[in-house]
């Protein structure tokens, strides 16, 4: 693999640069003095804001993007390797590296890397712990799948030892950039367009925790079924975090909810209560993901005032249980959730607010994980009081399965709930200003576009 000398700035083509990782990418390497050009479909805010920062951004993907001057190419796992810059790569020869590769080259100039993995809560808690670190003024490098209000977008350029990103188990990426610290949360089936069951999901994740260091350690959720599997024969220190105070080295008891379903609870560590705990953000989930947030800032060596400070101040990225507004007096959610244990999350977190009736508008994401885990789908879903179905965000699939968003709304159905299938965001948006009523609650929800729903409700 072609390794970058990063004390030597020379021109660098990222393919996909609008993605919000590589965009981080690219931000981290302007600020290093590289040249930087790069290709996506369209423009946004956050090809924008690479343009401001000097970057030459194309918005088509042509062999002529890529100049003979290009030292290096950088691409997504979502780009086909006969993509025509790829191609004009090979032929000048060009060294390329996938964005794992690259992220992973990057992390080594950093003495102090943090890793957050995990089936979902990535991005939360990559924020949170981030959010720990800015109150501790540890002047950290952050990359995270999402826009951050602090940092006012999913990148922020750091001075010191401290680094800190999401480590996605999809294609494997995670195992490119091992860290210092390494988080694992949760472990379920996904992406499963890649992987071949759940146990080949947890065979990645038991490789990427043999990948920290001997000076390092693993933080884990010990909720995980089977964690020995994970944590047998490491070099590295392992500390749990979980429900039970018996099992885990951090947990969490006398927990509490106020009206907006925000968390506090007493912190236990080591079997001995050690101060009270109050968060910004809603549901129980946030409640272990701000277990493993705490756990990484005690290994660094913050005090509980400073911890305490970061987690109060940290209320959310967007779309996660992000509240919208109101319409027609009813309160608007907006949540990435798009896996069925999200979904739960998401939906036990919502039961917690004071509202008359819970309406989910669903959009299903890609083909693949929606036929894989169909039933696990409707069972969740079926816990809201009415759910509305959007067509199926293919993202990077075609629909060769022969499924649709129908099929779910019949699994739905047979549970009991009251549950819609409607093709067009129109035609869910005329059927919400018909039916949804005052106080009730309206919960936007998937990882596609399901959230100009709830933006169009909320402008007219």
């Amino acid at each position: 693999m072609y390794k970058l000398n990063f004390n030597t700035p020379v021109k660098l083509h990222f393919t996909g640069i609008g993605g919000i990782s590589m965009s981080g990418l690219a931000e981290i390497m302007l600020s290093r003095g590289f040249t930087v050009t790069g290709s996506d479909i369209r423009p946004s805010e956050i090809t924008a804001h690479l343009e401001k920062l000097g970057a030459a951004v194309f918005y088509s993907q042509t062999a002529e993007n890529v100049g003979d001057d290009v030292a290096v190419l950088i691409y997504t796992a979502a780009v086909k390797q006969d993509n025509p810059e790829l191609a004009a790569a090979r032929e000048k020869n060009i060294p390329m590296l996938s964005r794992a590769e690259f992220l992973g080259q990057i992390m080594k100039n950093y003495p102090m890397s943090i890793g957050v993995s995990g089936t979902h809560g990535k991005t939360t808690t990559t924020s949170m712990i981030s959010q720990i670190l800015l109150a501790a003024d540890a002047d950290p490098t952050i990359l995270v799948g999402g826009i951050m209000p602090v940092i006012k977008g999913n990148t922020r350029i750091g001075h010191s030892d401290y680094i800190i990103t999401e480590s996605c188990e999809y294609t494997n990426s995670f195992l490119s950039f091992p860290p210092k610290i390494g988080i694992i949360l949760n472990v379920a089936a996904d992406h499963l367009d890649f992987f071949k069951d759940l146990d080949d999901i947890r065979h990645s994740f038991k490789t990427y925790a043999s990948l920290i260091p001997e000076d390092g350690a693993l933080i884990i959720n010990s909720d995980i079924a089977d964690i020995e599997y994970f944590t047998k024969d490491l070099r590295c220190r392992v500390i749990t975090v979980g429900s039970n105070p018996e099992k885990s080295d951090y947990s969490a008891v006398n927990i509490t909810y106020d009206a907006y379903a925000r968390g506090s609870y007493d912190l236990m560590v080591n079997g001995k209560i050690q101060t009270r705990v109050k968060l910004s953000v809603t549901g129980q989930h946030n409640i272990f993901n701000s277990l493993a947030s705490i756990a990484t800032a005690h290994l660094l060596g913050f005090s509980d005032d400073v911890i305490l400070k970061g987690l109060e101040q940290y209320t959310g990225t967007d779309r996660r249980f992000q509240y919208k507004g109101t319409f027609q007096n009813a309160t608007v959610i907006d949540d990435y959730a798009h896996h069925p244990d999200e979904i739960r999350a998401t939906i036990e977190t919502a039961k917690l607010c004071p509202h008359k009736k819970m309406w989910v508008v669903f959009q299903p994401h890609t083909y693949t994980r929606t036929k894989a885990l169909m039933n696990e789908f409707a069972q969740e879903l079926s816990k809201a009081d009415a759910v509305i179905l959007a067509d199926i965000y293919a993202a990077r699939e075609k629909n060769t399965l022969g499924i649709s968003s129908a099929d779910l709304m019949e699994k739905i159905k047979t549970l009991g709930t009251e549950t819609y299938y409607f093709p067009s965001f129109l035609e869910i948006e005329n059927f919400l200003r018909k039916n949804c009523s005052s106080e009730d609650l309206l919960i936007t929800m998937g990882a596609g576009d399901v959230v100009k729903i709830g933006d169009d409700l909320l402008e007219k």
